[in-house]
C-alpha cells in the first residue's frame, strides 16, 4: 500500500479511538462539538460557490464530495445527508470499519476506503474536505497536492487546522490533552499550519486560499466561528 502521506503511528493512534468514535461524551467529545461549527462554515462557502436556494435540505445533490481523514465518518453522514455522493478515507482501518457500520445502521450509502488518498487515482470530486488532517500527514506538500488531483477544476475545497501559535501550544497541546478534553498524543504542536504557510502550500498545489476563519472557543459560546485565528482555523481553497 503507498503511503507517501501517512505517519503510521499516526494511524495507530487514531485507529484505536474507532470503537469510540460516535460517542459524544468518549474520547472524541471534542470533535462532536466542533462538528457543527465547521458544518456551518461548510455550508455558507457551498451556498456561496454554488448560488442556489440557501434555504434547500440538500445543496450537494447531484455533486460528489470527498472527505480525507475522515476518521469514522463524523462529517460524511453530513454531507451525505446534504445530498452528496460521498466518500471518505482514512489510514486507520479500524475508522474505515466503524464508519461502514454506523453509515449502515444511519441508512446512509457511503463509500469508504482506507489508505493514502494517493494511491486511488480519485477525480472530479466537486467538493474535497480535510478537518484537522493536514498537521498529522507525513509530507504536507504531497499530500495537498493528492487533494488538488482529486478536485474538479470548478471545485471547492475546505480545510481546517490548528494555528501553530503560543496559544494553541497552552490549550490545545498542554491543557486539553493533560485534562483529558483530548486523548493524549493527539497532537504535535510543531506540526501545526500557520495560514500563511497553508496559503503557500495550497499555492504550490495550485489552488487560491480564501480568508482563513477562526474557530475560538469561550465559556460563554463554547466552539465557534470568529476573526480569532489564535487556536484553529478553517479556509476554503479554489483551483486557479
Amino acid at each position: 500500500m503507498a503511503n507517501a502521506t501517512i505517519r503510521p503511528d499516526e494511524a495507530r493512534h487514531f485507529g484505536k479511538l474507532a470503537d469510540d468514535w460516535w460517542n459524544p461524551k468518549g474520547t472524541s467529545a471534542m470533535l462532536h462539538k466542533l462538528n457543527p461549527v465547521r458544518l456551518g462554515f461548510i455550508r455558507e462557502a457551498i451556498d456561496r460557490h454554488w448560488p442556489g436556494d440557501p434555504h434547500t435540505p440538500r445543496p450537494l445533490a447531484g455533486k460528489r464530495a470527498l472527505d480525507v481523514g475522515c476518521g469514522a465518518g463524523l462529517l460524511c453522514e453530513p454531507l451525505a445527508r446534504l445530498g452528496g455522493q460521498v466518500t471518505g478515507v482514512d489510514a486507520a482501518e479500524a475508522n474505515i470499519e466503524a464508519a461502514r457500520e454506523h453509515a449502515r445502521g444511519s441508512g446512509l450509502a457511503i463509500e469508504y476506503r482506507w489508505g493514502d488518498i494517493g494511491q486511488f487515482g480519485l477525480k472530479d470530486q466537486d467538493l474535497v474536505c480535510s478537518m484537522e488532517v493536514i498537521e498529522h500527514v507525513a509530507d504536507k506538500a504531497a499530500f495537498l497536492a493528492a487533494l488538488a488531483a482529486a478536485l474538479k477544476p470548478d471545485g471547492l475545497m475546505v480545510l481546517s487546522t490548528p494555528n501553530r501559535t503560543p496559544q494553541s501550544r497552552l490549550l490545545l497541546v498542554e491543557g486539553a490533552e493533560r485534562l483529558g478534553a483530548i486523548p493524549r498524543g493527539t497532537h504535535h504542536w510543531a506540526d501545526f499550519v500557520t495560514p500563511d504557510e497553508l496559503r503557500d502550500l495550497l499555492a504550490g498545489a495550485g489552488l487560491t486560499m480564501g480568508e482563513p476563519t477562526g474557530i475560538a472557543w469561550s465559556p460563554a459560546k463554547g466552539l465557534h466561528l470568529s476573526t480569532n485565528l489564535a487556536l484553529n482555523y478553517i479556509v476554503t481553497a479554489e483551483p486557479v
